[in-house]
């Protein structure tokens, strides 16, 4: 047993079972406290790690909201979550190739991969999203960041729907069924529902949205989120662990593997319209494609022949839809004074 398990076995023996958010959160706080979990060496690979192509993209993508903003002289890019920052890094160097000097903020709690970051980019480091400069237009970015926020799960019952839970069966952690009623917390059109179903939200991802959504709106600027998850509601667990690139059981090495699931984008969207902002969403292929990626592989593998094969392979991994390009999803919102955001139809 590792020991995070144990941390958590001895929890649930003093105090009962614990919700699914709470196992989840503090899972996933151990984790990333002590590693840099990226690459190789570590326990996966995000999308900047595999070409720089990706972060370019994303640069080029505010640059040019920036200039048809009518290239106000003061913006911040905010980048929550920036793993190594490297899609800091190479988002920098695309802004400044077209006259972009972005005032660059990286959210991050992290202490081992602030240590990282810094080697890449030159930022200002914040612990959370509060203390993000309330002055001028941001650029935020969210690459794999929200699918690591705690989901809430409800599970319908023969007595009615429960909250989620994990709990011990036999001295090992497992999910049951808590007891108190949370009928009121389903929407009406779901009471009925057959049972194991199984209801996943996110309040944590929902609020901290809603909150960078109002500065959008209040202070100018735009949103980027790109992720995993779905664009459309749907039902079921979507909890899931890795651990040295391969898929594990969610119990078994709590606090020394990634825990994430699947980000309800249509709930972002529903958010943004609420704040009175227009949530754009596409797939992460199309997207990029849009934006010009098949055109920057094809430069990169022209100035350097010996590197083309690497190019073509990393642009079909982040591109192709039987490979990230159809499983990951983009969402984007801009202040109702900007122009509209490019890639989505």
């Amino acid at each position: 047993m590792t020991d995070g398990a144990d941390r958590f076995v001895r929890l649930i023996r003093q105090f009962g079972p614990i919700p699914v958010a709470q196992y989840m959160g503090e899972s996933n706080a151990l984790y990333y406290a002590a590693r840099d979990p990226l690459g190789a060496a570590g326990d996966f690979v995000t999308a900047p790690e595999i070409s720089q192509m990706f972060g370019e993209m994303i640069g080029l993508w505010c640059a040019d909201l920036w200039q048809r903003a009518g290239r106000p002289e003061q913006v911040a890019y905010a980048e929550l979550g920036p793993g190594r920052g490297t899609l800091a890094a190479d988002a920098r160097r695309a802004m400044a190739s077209q006259g972009l000097a972005a005032d660059m903020r990286l959210v991050e709690g992290s202490p081992a991969l602030r240590a990282e970051q810094a080697k890449r980019v030159a930022a200002v480091f914040h612990d959370g999203v509060d203390d993000l400069p309330d002055n001028r237009p941001l650029l935020i970015v969210a690459n794999e960041f929200f699918d690591a926020l705690p989901v809430r799960q409800l599970v319908r019952t023969e007595e009615g729907w429960r909250e989620r839970m994990v709990g011990l069966k036999d001295g090992a952690l497992h999910f049951e069924s808590g007891t108190k009623p949370m009928d009121e917390a389903v929407p009406l059109s779901m009471q009925d529902a057959e049972v194991g179903t199984i209801l996943e939200t996110n309040p944590s991802a929902a609020a901290l949205w809603r909150d960078l959504c109002e500065r959008i709106a209040k202070q100018g600027g735009a949103m980027l989120a790109i992720d995993y998850g779905h664009l459309d509601a749907r039902t079921g667990s979507t909890l899931q662990a890795v651990k040295r690139h391969e898929k594990v059981g969610v119990f078994d090495a709590p606090g020394e593997m990634d825990l994430t699931a699947h980000v309800d984008f249509a709930m972002l969207a529903e958010i943004a319209a609420e704040v009175g902002l227009i949530g754009k969403t596409a797939e992460q292929g199309a997207w990029l494609n849009a934006l010009g990626m098949g055109q920057r592989a094809r430069m990169l593998a022209e100035a350097t022949p010996e590197q083309a094969q690497d190019v073509a392979t990393a642009y079909r991994r982040l591109t192709a839809h039987d490979e990230m390009g159809a499983l990951f999803k983009v969402i984007a919102v801009t202040a109702n004074d900007w122009p509209q955001p490019s890639g989505f139809t």
